[in-house]
């Protein structure tokens, strides 16, 4: 009898066991995907040359480019998600999109809760001012009295704070083209984004010039949810197939290293 009850025993945990690695697997992100016919991307609502929407009313930019890209092999649809920068984490986490399109800096601590591609890209982040500072490199601004802006909830706000901390951090939210506007309004007396961002800047707003030097140099990657490492990996995949046939570089030629989008798209 005893015999009989430890067979049961050991089959019912090995049905067990098996309809739980059947429920993981069923639970798949990337079957998932292709099953519904769709992906599911969260963006930020403005950041260009990364995601925007451009004089045609059409949601563009490097980030929204190769997510339709991704799409087009997958063989499925896309809807994009507009998110401020500080909402992009959140929706992720709550399973409202798949993964994240955009220029985000894999950081240890936003590594604590998420996974990360394998970067697309290394950014430089620099300091940028107007007329009315006499700051020559980025250092010059760390002086007391002097407001950085840096948009809310992004990496920036670190970088600022360890690398100037005489000089105090205002964080707004609206991404970078709020920072922008407020240093031409002079509600803050520099900015920190990325080079490429800042030089779209200086032919945006009169005055506003790139300071000398790089803060510092970051990798950016696209986020996915810890348990998603089948979709880390086929886009770590897709990404290294991509690069090899120059077609992210000419992207980032495109995109991000010139101006050739603005005749396009601004």
């Amino acid at each position: 009898m005893n015999f009989f009850k430890t067979l049961l025993a050991g089959a019912a945990t090995f049905v067990a066991a098996h309809t739980a690695s059947y429920t993981e697997a069923e639970a798949d992100t990337v079957s998932d995907i292709v099953n519904r016919g769709a992906l599911n991307i969260a963006v930020q609502t403005q950041g260009p040359p990364f995601s925007f929407v451009d004089k045609h009313g059409e949601r563009t930019g490097f980030a929204v480019e190769v997510v339709k890209l991704i799409a087009q092999d997958m063989g499925v649809e896309i809807e994009f998600h507009d998110y401020e920068w500080k909402g992009l984490i959140p929706s992720l986490l709550a399973e409202k999109v798949d993964f994240i399109a955009a220029d985000m800096t894999p950081t240890p601590q936003r590594a604590l809760q998420l996974n990360f591609t394998e970067p697309f890209y290394y950014s430089e982040v620099v300091a940028y001012t107007n007329g009315n500072s006499s700051a020559a490199t980025w250092q010059d601004l760390n002086q007391e009295g002097v407001k950085i802006g840096v948009p809310q909830a992004s990496s920036h706000v670190k970088f600022v704070r360890d690398n100037l901390p005489n000089a105090t951090v205002v964080e707004l939210s609206g991404g970078s083209p709020a920072v922008a506007q407020a240093l031409s309004v002079g509600r803050v007396d520099a900015g920190v984004t990325a080079r490429e961002i800042a030089i779209q800047f200086t032919r945006e707003f009169e005055g506003v010039r790139v300071v000398d030097g790089v803060i510092v140099k970051l990798p950016l990657s696209f986020p996915v949810r810890p348990q998603d490492t089948h979709l880390q990996s086929w886009l770590n995949n897709w990404f290294r197939i991509k690069h090899a046939d120059r077609t992210i570089e000419r992207m980032l030629e495109y995109w991000v290293l010139t101006d050739a989008w603005e005749a396009d798209h601004k």
